[in-house]
């Protein structure tokens, strides 16, 4: 989460830089300077088995050559000083070099290897690191595997296509990198590799709270001039409207931090008169609370009771999610600082700054763009392992401002993402795509509707215009885990329900497959933390859509039902059915008034059977259409979960 200027500003300086980027090209190429573009480093992974395009900059009209091995390549650049050529494919293999020449300037890169490569992109589940899994510090002791590498592409956007990424480099995924690999991408290529024994290349082109819409490019939405235009206009005045409405709420708009002052905490001194300060619920974003569009610090305060008992236990301090960072004090004395949107805190609370009696909490949160607060649950941990809430009403005072757009809108407007995360890599050479996102397209039933036409174009425009990925690559997806409270209810029209739905709709499309999640999903963390299963479910699916393997990669499938009576009787094709768990579970049923009931389901074969005595003349079955489907556990007897279905179209 990164802060941002307002979008109409920010907009007409990433203009003013692209041209400059593009003079200082052409400089560049007038004072004969050989460039590469910045996916090409030491440490590369090139794709195996197709022809190798090398591309970049060099003098106007120069001649270039460039040598891979024992494979080789002539061109001239063109008058702007810019130039491609073609390396002939080679197999898996490696380490070898690439150098390219011009003009008398040469670069020389080492350790590259030849094998498959990956472009993993989405929001934060696809961006969420290998440190912040469960068990990662196993899984980052672990990490020997050099034929594993990672480029992050660093998140970053543009009005225009651009030419350029805006950073990156090369990691292998050794302890000293792994933990900020992407996880699920890393957990994908650690299972892949036995059955495949190539390198792997991951590019983590990701973004946390991105909607789909910023990775497609303008033409595949046809935006035609005027709605481009358009989306500017709306952008700015959304923003001039935050600007207003937080006027409103706080006055003026403080741009230096009144609370911490050359490292004295100020707003932390328990005596602190708390007389005109806010209040505001925790765990909560700041945003829903009257903040919309507020980037910057924030300070909480809140009081809680011990005695000399609790004290003589020892006591820790837990905050399960702060967006972004924080710093917090007890009774004036700093316990502990933490960087990280998607970490959990928990801070040793020395019994020397504690007293029995009333003690106080001061936080300080410091929210770079989006989302911000204590959005995860509080708590005090005692030594006896007992939990005590603070969850509640606490103090609030803003103490700087750094206006951004609400809700990471920089990342949610179209194509602006796909113009400087993707567009620059388009024609280097790729296996296929691992894609983990939509959780910010589903904040409604409708929202998550117009997933289906939209996630069909992102498919369909990548293998159109990705030049180096070939004809209908292999594209797979996880599909959203569960998430939220379970409903007791069966609902309607759950919006994340629709948006698996809608996700689904592209397995009709070539090369494609689909990872279930279900399963793997936290109730109150958005950001589930076992991605070692994730990855090891994805690794299946890409051993049989990408590399034709004769393996298990799914669990039975809905194909159709009948009526019995009361009863619904469901047959599901392609494998027998088991149940985890003492009940099957998950499992609703409607009469033709679309009123679904959570009904009782049995296994016979590779049917299952579902009645309820609250539903006669049933008209339609669903199974696991919720937001979070905890309840349900049906499942394959390879041990992956039944992906969810319904019969209605309701």
């Amino acid at each position: 989460m990164r802060p941002f200027r307002l979008f109409a500003v920010a907009l007409s300086i990433a203009l003013c830089e692209h041209v400059a980027d593009a003079q200082t090209s052409s400089a560049a190429g007038r004072n004969m300077a050989l460039r590469l573009p910045r996916i090409f480093s030491d440490g590369m992974v090139l794709q195996r088995d197709k022809p190798i395009r090398i591309w970049g900059w060099s003098a106007p009209g120069a001649n270039v050559d460039a040598r891979l091995g024992n494979s080789s390549a002539h061109t001239q650049a063109n008058a702007a000083g810019t130039w491609s050529l073609t390396l002939s494919e080679r197999p898996a293999g490696g380490p070898t070099t690439l150098l390219v020449r011009s003009s008398g300037d040469s670069l020389l890169l080492a350790n590259i290897l030849i094998g498959d490569v990956w472009v993993a992109s989405g929001q934060s589940n696809m961006e969420f690191r290998v440190a912040q899994a469960a068990n990662a510090a196993a899984a980052i002791a672990d990490a020997n595997d050099l034929s594993i590498r990672e480029f992050k592409v660093p998140n970053s956007w543009a009005g225009e296509p651009e030419d350029e990424l805006a950073g990156g480099s090369w990691a292998p995924a050794d302890p000293a990198h792994v933990g900020n690999f992407s996880a699920v991408a890393y957990f994908f290529a650690r299972h892949l590799r036995p059955s495949v024994a190539v390198p792997i290349g991951i590019v983590n082109a990701t973004w946390g709270g991105s909607n789909i819409e910023t990775w497609i490019s303008r033409g595949a939405q046809h935006l035609t001039d005027s709605a481009w235009t358009a989306i500017q206009q709306g952008e700015a005045a959304h923003d001039n409207a935050v600007r207003d409405s937080l006027r409103q709420r706080v006055g003026s708009l403080p741009e230096i931090d009144s609370g911490l002052v050359n490292d004295s905490a100020r707003w932390a001194d328990p005596a602190l008169d708390e007389r005109g300060w806010a209040d505001i619920r925790v765990p909560a974003y700041w945003e829903s609370q009257g903040y919309p569009g507020l980037d910057g610090v924030g300070w909480y305060r809140t009081s809680f009771m011990l005695d000399a008992t609790d004290i003589a236990k020892g006591v820790s301090l837990s905050l399960a999610a702060i967006d972004d960072d924080d710093i917090a004090w007890v009774n004036g004395v700093k316990i502990g600082a933490t960087n990280g949107y998607n970490v959990t805190r928990l801070y040793r609370l020395p019994a020397a700054t504690l007293h029995t009696g009333r003690n106080v909490l001061a936080i300080r949160v410091n929210d770079g763009g989006g989302g911000g607060g204590i959005n995860g649950n509080a708590s005090l941990v005692f030594g006896d392992t007992t939990r005590r809430a603070l969850d509640g009403t606490w103090k609030f005072r803003v103490g700087r401002v750094t206006l951004g757009t609400d809700g990471q809108r920089i990342n949610k407007i179209p194509t602006i993402l796909y113009n400087k995360m993707v567009h620059p890599i388009l024609p280097f050479a790729i296996e296929g795509v691992l894609w983990y996102q939509g959780e910010s397209n589903a904040n409604n039933a409708e929202q998550a509707r117009a997933y289906r036409a939209l996630f069909a174009t992102l498919v369909t425009s990548w293998r159109r215009e990705w030049t180096g990925g070939g004809r209908d690559f292999p594209f797979l997806w996880v599909q959203l885990p569960g998430f939220g409270q379970p409903d007791s209810v069966p609902p309607l029209d759950p919006a994340w329900s629709l948006q698996r739905e809608a996700m689904d709709a592209a397995l009709s499309l070539p090369a494609t497959g689909r990872a279930i999640a279900i399963d793997l999903g936290d109730a109150d963390n958005i950001h589930p933390t076992d991605k070692n299963e994730v990855g090891a479910r994805l690794a299946l699916v890409g051993r049989r859509v990408a590399y034709g393997q004769q393996v298990d990669a799914s669990a039975p499938a809905y194909r159709s039902f009948t009526t019995r009576g009361d009863t619904i009787v469901v047959s599901l094709t392609g494998g027998e059915l088991a149940m985890h768990g003492a009940h099957l579970g998950g499992f609703a049923l409607s009469a033709a008034d679309k009123r679904f009931i959570w009904a009782n389901a049995k296994i016979v074969g590779n049917r299952v059977f579902v009645w309820s005595d609250r539903v006669h003349a049933p008209a339609a079955v669903r199974y696991a259409w919720t937001n979070n489907p905890a309840g349900a556990n049906l499942y394959g007897t390879n041990g992956l979960p039944v992906a969810p279905f319904r019969s209605d179209r309701w």
